[in-house]
């Protein structure tokens, strides 16, 4: 079978996903970039909520991902289970599998939406739309068809401080419909990216871990971000991003880096 243009994965069985050349990695091209294995472990948690729950779906509030090793381009399983059943909340473990071997373990809260407009409100302030900010290609100097998938405007503030806005044209699993959840989560890793204290050739640090907060279920289209990125002289580096959609404020998203120099 060849790859469906557009897509990072296709189906392959109920729980089986074989990665296209679309997922190669920033870091090393014969790996899979995390971002859009992100948003599939999200789709197939989405999905068994829905299998289990029927008409009394919950929402995506939180996800904890932890990054266990590198992933081969090839054909991924996920699995998922309920740590906490519940009527109006719920935690959900997700695993992706590698020829048997996990290589990413994921935790997400689940709640039951409430009308809760007459007391809503933020502190967070929109950022400006996508339209006025200028074209961003991750600075060219990373590697790898995934980075590339992808369209960016950014607004550099100094050095790892950016705001900006990204989109894909790609579908995230070929021939299917997934909600903005997935969509969103199928991005958000790109933030460690946006905006680097450094170049790839001048230091390592990739993330070995990210963790997502929702307001609500994003709006698909731009997805934006506010982004700090901190190097500790210990190694140990920190970024995070304030999100956006179109309709303003979104979550959060922080990424735990693991730094050394080239």
């Amino acid at each position: 079978m060849t790859d469906r243009p557009g897509s990072y994965f296709e189906r392959e069985g109920a729980r089986a996903f074989r990665a296209t050349r679309l997922t190669e990695g920033a870091w090393n091209p014969a790996e899979q970039h995390i971002a859009p294995a992100l948003g599939l472990v999200a789709h197939a948690i989405e999905a068994d909520m829905r299998e289990r729950r029927g008409a009394d779906p919950l929402v995506v509030s939180r996800v904890s991902y932890d990054i266990l090793g590198v992933v081969p381009i090839g054909v991924v399983t996920v699995e998922t289970s309920v740590l906490r059943p519940g009527r109006t909340i719920e935690l959900v473990e997700a695993r992706l599998l590698y020829d048997g071997r996990p290589v990413l373990l994921a935790r997400a809260w689940l709640l039951k939406a409430f009308d809760a407009s007459s007391i809503a409100g933020t502190a967070l302030t929109p950022l400006a739309p996508p339209e006025g900010l200028p074209d961003h290609a991750f600075d060219g100097s990373w590697a790898g068809a995934c980075v590339a998938s992808i369209e960016g405007r950014r607004e550099p503030l100094g050095q790892g401080r950016a705001r900006g806005w990204i989109r894909t044209p790609h579908a995230l699993i070929g021939g299917e419909s997934v909600s903005g959840t997935a969509w969103a989560l199928g991005m958000v890793d790109f933030a460690n990216g946006i905006t680097p204290r450094l170049r790839p050739d001048e230091a390592f640090f990739p993330n070995v871990d990210l963790t997502a907060h929702l307001l609500r279920v994003p709006a698909p289209g731009w997805l934006g971000f506010d982004t700090s990125v901190t190097f500790d002289a210990g190694g140990i580096g920190l970024t995070h991003s304030i999100l956006h959609d179109a309709n303003g404020p979104l979550g959060s998203v922080a990424q735990s880096l693991t730094v050394r120099p080239r």
